[in-house]
């Protein structure tokens, strides 16, 4: 019977177990001193080593040949009992279907006996997490304080999860990500035993896409194995049997998002599902290439900082020559928010086709995000004189004459006159009142007087001027206003340009102080 790659491989002795040797030295002082705890708490994420090194441990306590390295002999009688799973030394118990204080309980009368070989007793709780909270508690006393003979090893990728009295019972070690170059150290070891033929560029491939678990990184090479049997395994071939894209498909997804292409980009990610890509793997994949992009662009040397070869590297250089660095933050932070989202949802290719068009829309995006993200465009859009707004080439503003040199006299009624230096006087503290956006577009502008009930706010550039949002945001300033002055106001949006310049606004009795001379009418 056929036994997979990942069990076949498992370690056997603390030495074969790699990437975390931390953990590994310590456990085997313990032994060697004899100074041996009774609960442990292993705790990282998936597929690093923790019931491996479990079991492990388990025999080492009780292996008679371990005291002089730590390390089981793995061919006395109470080793080999133990790897058959056949000894009543050492049981395996997973919490994640025995989770109930009933379960619990049968621990605690199985405590009660001591071990029949060997020195200790070894409980094995997997997914700790798991148990409810009556079984916590019912694990609480034995685990303080069991029989010299037991030992406790609770496993968990979800160690907030576990109470804190049962936390400080226990020895904590922390499983870590395995390093991509340990994981092909790792491969290329058991492909060479297993007679299996592969690329390097293969193996970097995926030991990078398991993602720090060395077990993930067995079963996609079982996976890989599976598809091409018989034949030597490629890079691309391990990309037809993972799902996965190669660079250049993402060169040209970059290119399109940047060029603002969203038929491009939706044909890509089209030609993604037709190809039976895995789309959460693919959107993944496509954040590791804006963040090699991120470093080529931020880094003076890049080359030891990314795993690529250097016909990637190069195609790599090419998409981030002239990238702006925000706009790759931004790109990677809304992937990433993308990936969170897909892994819950049966929506996938929606989710992924809604993303790409917001990265090219920023004037769809209320946020301040999308915000920063215009005036980043406007910036660009001055400095090439390209003035074309909200993508309408055809918007012209009109130039008009300009008014006669000189202040231009304005009179206003006593009390407009009294409303429009209030609100002159406190025009920033409004503007500070709206929400973040809407608050930076308002920033910079100025209030005026017009006819009648009419107060205008005017705008210093035609680009601001003509944001999508800006009559809500007017509307958010009026009810600003409004609570703060508690009276109605009237606001209505002005270009610059249209202004009077120079105005100065004087009510009835100033205006007739100023008029020095009497008027005589003839006729």
């Amino acid at each position: 019977m056929y036994q997979a790659l990942y069990r076949k491989w498992r370690p056997k002795t603390f030495d074969e177990v790699k990437g975390q040797d931390a953990v590994i030295t310590t456990l085997k002082n313990q032994i060697v001193s004899g100074r041996i705890g009774h609960a442990y708490l292993f705790c990282g994420t998936r597929g690093t080593g923790k019931t491996s090194v479990a079991k492990i441990f388990a025999r080492a306590v009780n292996c008679p040949n371990a005291a002089s390295d730590g390390n089981p002999c793995n061919k006395c009688e109470l080793c080999e009992s133990i790897l058959n799973e056949s000894s009543m030394n050492v049981m395996e118990i997973d919490a994640a279907s025995n989770n109930g204080v009933d379960n619990i309980r049968d621990i605690r009368e199985q405590v009660q006996y001591p071990p029949t070989q060997g020195k200790y007793k070894v409980f094995i709780i997997d997914e700790v997490h798991m148990l409810s909270p009556g079984a916590f508690n019912a694990l609480l006393k034995t685990l303080e304080e069991p029989p010299e003979y037991v030992i406790y090893i609770l496993a968990t990728t979800e160690v907030y999860k576990i109470p804190v009295t049962v936390l400080s019972r226990c020895q904590r070690y922390d499983f870590k990500r395995i390093p991509v170059e340990t994981i092909v150290g790792r491969l290329r070891e058991l492909t060479q035993a297993e007679e299996i033929k592969i690329e390097d560029k293969a193996l970097f491939y995926i030991a990078k896409t398991a993602d720090g678990a060395m077990r993930d990184a067995l079963s996609l090479l079982d996976e890989c194995v599976a598809f091409h049997p018989n034949e030597d395994i490629t890079y691309d071939r391990v990309l037809e049997a993972l799902g996965a894209a190669d660079i250049g498909t993402f060169a040209d997804l970059y290119k399109a998002l940047s060029g603002k292409d969203t038929a491009a980009a939706l044909r890509i990610v089209e030609d993604a599902v037709n190809e039976g890509k895995e789309l959460s793997q693919f959107a993944t994949d496509f954040l590791w290439f804006l963040r090699n992009l991120l470093v080529i662009r931020t880094a003076e040397d890049a080359s030891g900082l990314i795993d690529a070869s250097k016909d990637n590297l190069e195609t790599m250089r090419e998409c981030a020559n002239g990238a702006a660095k925000d706009g790759l933050m931004r790109y990677i932070r809304q992937i990433a928010e993308l990936i969170n989202k897909m892994r819950y949802s049966g929506q996938k290719r929606v989710l992924l086709e809604l993303a790409l068009i917001r990265l090219m829309t920023p004037q769809a995006e209320t946020d301040m995000e999308g915000v920063l993200a215009r005036i980043s465009e406007l910036e660009e859009k001055l400095k090439s004189g390209n003035f074309a707004i909200n993508d309408q080439p055809h918007t012209i503003i009109k130039k008009v004459n300009p008014r006669p040199a000189g202040p231009q006299v304005i009179r206003l009624s006593k009390a407009k006159y009294e409303d429009l230096m209030m609100l002159k006087a406190s025009w920033e503290d409004i503007v500070e009142m709206l929400p973040g956006p809407k608050k930076v577009l308002m920033r910079g502008t100025k209030v005026e007087a017009g006819d009648d009930d009419i107060m205008f706010i005017d705008f210093d550039k035609s680009e601001v001027y003509n944001m999508s949002y800006r009559d809500s945001a007017i509307e958010e300033l009026k009810r600003a206003a409004n609570e703060k002055f508690g009276k109605e106001f009237t606001f209505r949006a002005r270009l610059k340009t249209d202004a009077i310049p120079d105005s100065k606004y004087v009510t009835e009795e100033e205006l007739n102080k100023l008029v020095k001379m009497e008027i005589e009418i003839e006729g």
